[in-house]
């Protein structure tokens, strides 16, 4: 019986240590800084909060404008080449978050929605259209944005339905709606969202399982999504396929409409985490 006293305490110990590890850390796990890099193009900084935010410019001058919010490792200044060519009439602001290439700052869920807001704010008398478009964790932030503010189109490239169900399939011993700080629940905002949508999924996405995206695709009007699978294509590789800049492409150059809801569960293949 004292043995077994022993291994419980020894458990519970373990248990409740990383859970405070999980907790203290967890924003590790989530963002993942890239380094200042030097290159050709133009930067507009933004001020928020006594922070800086360094927001790429392509295209300057343009009528209609996009705003680019990219992957949780990403540096969004390599979207720059392709982005210049396919987008030629719109002005496209390729934003670097907090703590990223140059911007100054931590990142947090609440802060770096600030900034989209402040963002949007600050360009908004410049352009007829703002579009939005977001891949994996800049999905969250699109969807916030196109919640609170006037958003024409918008694109979500691999997408979840909220980062905290990802948590809690991934440390189901722990309740992660207590212990997450950043839980970026985008399917909650889908009924505040008036903007036509694009999802383009990778159907080998190992990341972001399909499960999620599936999730996420379900919450909005079946008549205001478009939803495209890259056949083959994984979840970080995505973005070397032809077919991803073409789908960019046409969707905010078109009404296009393809893929709905309804049938995507069968295009993609079943992912568990």
């Amino acid at each position: 019986m004292k043995n077994l006293y022993m291994l419980l305490r020894t458990l519970i110990s373990i248990y409740i240590l990383a859970g405070i590890l999980l907790f203290v850390f967890q924003r590790d796990f989530l963002y993942f800084p890239t380094a200042k890099t030097t290159h050709p193009f133009q930067i507009r900084q933004f001020s928020m909060s006594e922070e800086t935010i360094d927001v790429i410019v392509l295209n300057n001058g343009k009528d209609n404008a996009i705003i680019y919010f990219g992957g949780n490792g990403e540096s969004v200044v390599g979207n720059a080449p392709d982005f210049t060519k396919i987008f030629p009439q719109h002005t496209v602001y390729l934003v670097n978050y907090r703590g990223y290439s140059g911007s100054s700052g931590s990142p947090t869920e609440q802060s770096l929605y600030s900034d989209a807001q402040h963002i949007y704010d600050g360009i908004v008398n410049q352009h007829k259209k703002i579009s939005v478009i977001g891949r994996s964790l800049g999905t969250g932030i699109a969807t916030f944005l196109a919640a609170k503010r006037e958003i024409y189109k918008m694109i979500l490239v691999t997408p979840y339905d909220s980062i905290e169900h990802i948590a809690q399939d991934h440390y189901p011993i722990y309740p992660m709606s207590l212990l997450l700080k950043d839980k970026y629940n985008s399917s909650q905002r889908i009924k505040d969202i008036k903007a036509d949508t694009l999802i383009i999924l990778a159907e080998n996405d190992a990341v972001i399982p399909a499960k999620y995206s599936i999730r996420l695709i379900n919450a909005f009007p079946a008549s205001q999504v478009t939803v495209e699978v890259i056949k083959g294509a994984g979840h970080n590789n995505l973005s070397q396929r032809e077919q991803y800049y073409f789908l960019l492409k046409q969707f905010i150059h078109t009404s296009y409409q393809g893929q709905n809801s309804l049938s995507v569960s069968s295009a993609i293949k079943p992912s568990h985490p």
